[in-house]
């Protein structure tokens, strides 16, 4: 197996300074010496929180077989006798490496964005295109300033596809990150209130997200959700990029990739869809009416890659679970089971809908009841709190038989619901956790929902602790 790197090389690509012997193997980039492997080369990046090079002789005791480090922090670093390689600035070489990773593939290279589902859809093509090649994708959301050059910085020679998620909670972002990936395909999955509070509106939004376009190759291919009521804005934004070859997917009858058929069931779907004008039947593993969505922009990129689509159509049965994004826990409770949907990584409007749907197609056990555990949506600015409220309606759309809610937000939709529904509100995940863990029986079905920062994920912990039998089933959603 080619090395991912040799020290020359990486040192040619960065415009860097050698100092020592480098390795002529060099088989990884970290960023992190706590998770680095035994051969990888470390960046030493100065971040917001913590600088990089505080760390460089932890790295070196977890294997670092080079450390890249900034001009300024040399005279600091003198005494470590690893192989070093002297750049301007850690983050920015990170950066050039990555262009060079481009430069040297002939991988069919996909980049995904989107207010919902861009994970989602990144891991689903990377599960996908495995039958038809050696695939390179991002590592969890990956897909920030540091992100996306690291993921491109991995990414082998030799592979037949590369995935990269682009994310952004700013105008600019997607249009820096993309011109370093310069996909031959760009995904939009939606365009939702996620981040509305750094936004006017909702077209502001499309604006931002269609900066994929810019660096989008000129014979590559553009694939929107017909669905979004911002499709034309967006195909219309490729327009006026120099892209004509724009493909939509959905259930609107003009859509190239367009969903026939959908039966949703609890721990899965059923679809018939067209693509391009071939007809596809597949068994979803991962339940829910987003990750059909998600799933018909999966396969259209697919068939544009060049990958099988029968096989492609066929990996879709074992689409398994990310942790946060919908994995689905069997707990023991009593005498029986409940089922816990984790869905705490994230939220916005949009995501906190599809969840509370994903919710109302699951169905208890005996005697149980479908709860919704849901904790604030950030960033939405002025129009938070009427936000927040409007969740009453997809909560009683989803047939919920009770809901604890946290977060000062969340006080918003507990005044909206009926006063008869049940109903618990707490400040915090923590004052909210030991009354959950309290209600639960056998039969019930729980869902968490919130944003990252409200820490609802140690709601989750606590639920797998205090029920230490747990097993995950793996559902993606």
């Amino acid at each position: 197996m080619s090395p991912l790197w040799t020290g020359d090389a990486m040192t040619a690509a960065m415009n860097g300074r050698s100092f020592g012997t480098l390795p002529s193997e060099i088989s990884g980039i970290s960023i992190d010496s706590r998770t680095l492997q035994r051969g990888d080369a470390f960046f030493a990046i100065a971040g917001d929180q913590f600088d990089g090079h505080d760390f460089a002789t932890a790295a070196i005791k977890a294997g670092a077989s080079v450390l890249v480090v900034s001009e300024g922090k040399l005279p600091a670093l003198g005494r470590l006798t690893t192989p070093k390689i002297v750049v301007p600035d850690v983050l920015a070489a990170l950066g050039k490496l990555g262009q060079a990773a481009r430069a040297r593939t002939n991988a069919r290279i996909i980049a995904v964005t989107g207010s919902n589902g861009k994970t989602s859809t990144k891991e689903a093509l990377r599960h996908v295109l495995a039958a038809s090649g050696k695939v390179h994708a991002a590592d969890k959301s990956f897909n920030n300033h540091w992100g996306v050059p690291l993921t491109l910085a991995r990414m082998p020679e030799d592979v037949d596809f590369g995935v990269f998620e682009i994310g952004m909670n700013h105008p600019g972002e997607i249009r820096t990150l993309v011109k370093m990936v310069r996909p031959h395909i760009a995904i939009i999955t939606m365009v939702g209130a996620a981040h509305l509070g750094f936004f006017r509106d909702l077209d502001e939004i499309a604006e931002a997200k269609a900066e994929i376009f810019e660096g989008l190759e000129m014979e590559g291919a553009v694939l929107v959700n017909r669905d979004d009521p911002r499709f034309s804005l967006l195909a219309n934004l490729a327009r006026a990029k120099g892209h004509g070859n724009i493909k939509s997917f959905g259930e609107n009858p003009q859509s190239d990739i367009r969903l026939r058929d959908a039966e949703l069931f609890g721990d899965r779907s059923d679809i018939a869809v067209s693509v391009n004008g071939r007809d596809v039947v597949a068994t979803v593993g991962a339940p829910g009416r987003h990750i059909v969505q998600n799933v018909l922009a999966v396969l259209g990129a697919a068939d544009l890659a060049g990958a099988d689509l029968e096989k492609a159509a066929a990996a879709l049965a074992s689409l398994k679970a990310e942790q946060g994004r919908g994995r689905r826990h069997v707990l023991p409770v009593d005498d029986g089971t409940a089922v816990l949907i984790d869905e705490s990584f994230n939220a916005n409007p949009a995501s906190m809908q599809a969840a509370l749907s994903l919710l109302g197609t699951t169905q208890p056990g005996t005697g149980g009841r479908r709860i919704a555990v849901l904790g604030d949506m950030l960033e939405l600015g002025e129009q938070s709190p009427e936000l927040h409220a409007a969740l009453a309606e997809q909560i009683a759309a989803a047939r919920a038989d009770a809901v604890f809610l946290g977060g000062p937000d969340m006080r918003r939709l507990a005044e909206a619901l009926p006063a008869e529904f049940p109903k618990v509100y707490a400040e915090s995940a923590a004052e909210l956790t030991p009354l959950i863990l309290d209600a639960i029986r056998s039969g019930d079905v729980v869902m968490v929902k919130s944003s990252k920062g409200i820490g609802f994920s140690k709601i989750v912990d606590a639920m797998l602790a205090q029920f230490s039998s747990a097993k995950a089933d793996g559902m993606t959603a």
